[in-house]
């Protein structure tokens, strides 16, 4: 008779299966070791860069105080009474060449191709801003307001000019028959 088998261990601790934990475990810690390492190794390089940085930074910064020191003394002699005259001519100069760079031909042209022909262009004159864009102001007249309208929108859509504002606007009278509007926009002339 052969009875129900029960499993009977006698030793003073049963059988385990501890290698496959092991053997997770050590890949495990190789794995963070070599996470580690990297870490590490981007750390050191960071640092490496970040100090490279600072010496360059402080190379450019005494070169910029170096710079600044020279202008700084080419601005005094240049504000001397005795440089003044000259300073004050040479800006002078200068603002004459820009105004007249602009070529009164090719400003007719462009303007030719946007204008309605029920508008006519009264008065016109440009001046460069303090940033150096071009901007004309003009004086416009039509017998009606529509064809202005339409002259306001394809300034704005066209390449050569840009932001438009109305600035003033005056009725017919008996000495002028036609609406008469007064016009900024900005313009960029192709050379």
């Amino acid at each position: 008779m052969t009875g129900p088998r029960i499993p009977l261990n006698l030793a003073s601790e049963p059988f385990r299966r501890d290698r496959p934990i092991l053997v997770a475990s050590a890949l495990t810690a190789a794995l963070l070791l070599g996470v580690f390492i990297m870490l590490v190794t981007i750390i050191v390089r960071q640092r490496d860069a970040a100090r490279d940085s600072r010496e360059m930074m402080a190379r450019l910064e005494g070169q910029l105080r170096s710079v600044n020191t020279e202008v700084a003394k080419l601005e005094s002699q240049l504000h001397q009474p005795a440089n003044a005259a000259v300073l004050d001519r040479s800006a002078f100069i200068n603002s004459l060449l820009e105004r007249k760079s602009i070529s009164w031909t090719r400003l007719f042209e462009d303007l030719e191709k946007i204008f309605p022909g029920s508008v006519r262009l009264m008065a016109i004159r440009p001046y460069i801003t303090g940033d150096g864009q071009v901007q004309l102001d003009m004086v416009v007249g039509s017998q009606a307001r529509e064809p202005v309208i339409e002259l306001l929108k394809r300034l704005e859509s066209s390449e050569l000019f840009g932001a438009t504002a109305l600035l003033s606007s005056q009725p017919p009278s008996q000495n002028e028959p036609l609406y008469r509007f007064r016009v900024s926009v900005n313009y960029v002339q192709k050379l």
